[in-house]
């Protein structure tokens, strides 16, 4: 398990300028985007125990977590 934050710049990093591009362009991106981040940061908060969870309610938050990466990445290479 990493304990690393997954931030959508560091996840795509030769993608940073059409990501900003995105969030100022397409509301969509920009809503998903936001929403990645939030699903991110509770992801985070339950790895490294600050909120701890059941390990079924962190994998469901993986999932979403997963999903919304999949389809912002078809956003950003589109």
């Amino acid at each position: 398990m990493s304990h690393t934050p997954h931030e959508l710049h560091e996840e795509f990093p030769e993608h940073a300028d059409r990501i900003h591009a995105l969030k100022i362009a397409d509301p969509l991106f920009a809503k998903l985007a936001e929403e990645y981040h939030t699903v991110n940061r509770a992801v985070h908060r339950a790895e490294t125990l600050i909120e701890p969870m059941d390990s079924l309610a962190e994998t469901e938050l993986r999932k979403s977590r997963a999903a919304l990466k999949d389809q912002l990445y078809q956003m950003i290479t589109a």
